[in-house]
């Protein structure tokens, strides 16, 4: 397809780095390597969880090594269609369509038998066309309604509410002109963050066959909204990326943010006296702003065979097992994939993660097919144009159908 060759023209400059650097071949059976995208929390569980794994196991040795998202996805690309790469790869589950396109992971089904499996959620398996290729460690990263307890009592259930309570709480509190309190802040310019307003509004990204379904008033009405709380109540920053929304929200200068569970225990960690709610409905609806939801987990590298691809599946049971998670979920306040973790008490009688829960089960399983890619991209230019007053709702919904539609159709020309 066009789509992977496209890919190996673009990518083909950092191959022989990759190759290596870290090569499967080069490395004996018993070393093993996870490339990762997870924050540094994450990081320090999984690191914690090797160690032991070491002593478990002392002529074993795994690598973990770091990528943000995008650069893990590229540099991945490059190093599994050249015969390398790591014996893991982790992440959200919305990188499997396109490494199965790519043809670089390999099913999972056949090398773990049906009772392990049966105690993982099914939203813990991320299975396409009719293959198991990720294994979940944690399911939900999705987005949540985060309030400062100290600021606000009662969190809002529809966005009348929403905009009444951030128009009170939105305060010049020096009186020299310039907003020191939000109401709300979130990184309301990437489509990940628009999207449940969009589910608010009816709509959804494409429909079960990958074509996108973005021209629909549902879109224009949920670029409106958010566009409404920019220019017209002017209850959120005009500029918010991560880590302002972070900064505002720990320093009390936001009372409520969107934000996921990649961000709550460095919220906990600043002192923040912070809860968890429902994303409210869409007053004009009556339906919920509901978040994607996925597992974020491990797929297995298309290069791993023989003696590796063994001591390698011994490792991820490891990291998905009950222990495993129920220590991630402690530490992270994530919710676990495996139904004998989400039991232990440990995680049963966190009042945090019972409120998420209640969110991931609103929410819609965030696609795996490669079109999702293709959307994605052809979301983001024409919404962000909306919120910088250049271009309307409408024109907006059309901009990114037509470039949804072409960016697919290139994707899978031959």
């Amino acid at each position: 397809m066009r789509y992977v060759s496209g890919v190996i023209v673009v990518l083909f400059a950092g191959l022989l780095v990759l190759l290596f650097t870290f090569g499967a071949s080069r490395r004996a059976p018993n070393e093993l390597a996870i490339w990762t995208q997870d924050l540094a929390p994450g990081r320090a569980v999984v690191d914690s969880l090797l160690r032991e794994y070491g002593k478990l196991h002392p002529g074993v040795h795994v690598q973990l090594v770091y990528y943000e998202t995008e650069e893990l996805r590229s540099n991945f690309m490059v190093a599994a269609l050249g015969g390398s790469g790591p014996d893991l790869v982790y992440g959200p589950s919305d990188q499997v369509g396109p490494f199965v396109a790519m043809g670089i992971i390999q099913p999972l089904e056949d090398y773990l038998d049906r009772e392990f499996l049966s105690d993982f959620v099914d939203q813990g398996q991320v299975w396409y066309e009719g293959h198991l290729y990720m294994l979940g460690d944690r399911v939900g990263n999705h987005l949540m309604l985060v309030y400062n307890k100290d600021l606000v009592e009662h969190p809002p259930e529809t966005t009348d509410e929403l905009i009444e309570l951030c128009k009170r709480l939105t305060q010049d509190l020096n009186g020299d002109g310039i907003v020191d309190r939000y109401g709300l802040a979130w990184n309301y310019v990437e489509p990940f963050f628009f999207v449940p307003f969009l589910v608010g509004f009816g709509g959804w990204v494409m429909d079960e066959d990958g074509h996108p379904t973005l021209d629909t008033p549902a879109t224009v009405r949920a670029c409106q909204f958010i566009l409404d709380l920019k220019e017209k109540y002017r209850v959120i920053p005009r500029e918010a990326d991560l880590d302002v929304v972070n900064t505002l929200f720990k320093m009390g200068r936001a009372a409520m943010v969107i934000n996921g569970p990649w961000s709550w225990r460095s919220y906990q960690e600043a002192g923040v006296n912070m809860g968890l709610a429902l994303l409210p409905k869409v007053s004009e609806t009556g339906l919920y702003a509901a978040p994607m939801v996925s597992a974020t987990g491990y797929c297995l590298n298309i290069n791993t065979k023989g003696e590796r691809l063994r001591q390698t599946l011994q490792l991820l049971k490891f990291l998905t097992s009950t222990e495993a998670q129920v220590r991630l979920s402690r530490a992270l306040t994530v919710v676990p994939s495996r139904k004998s973790a989400q039991e232990d008490p440990q995680v049963r009688g966190n009042p945090l993660l019972e409120v998420s829960q209640r969110q991931i089960a609103l929410g819609r399983p965030m696609p795996v097919r490669p079109e999702m890619r293709a959307i994605w991209d052809a979301m983001r230019p024409a919404y962000q144009l909306v919120l910088n007053g250049a271009l309307s709702p409408e024109a907006a919904a059309r901009q990114m159908q037509e470039l949804a539609v072409r960016k697919i159709q290139e994707m899978r020309e031959e």
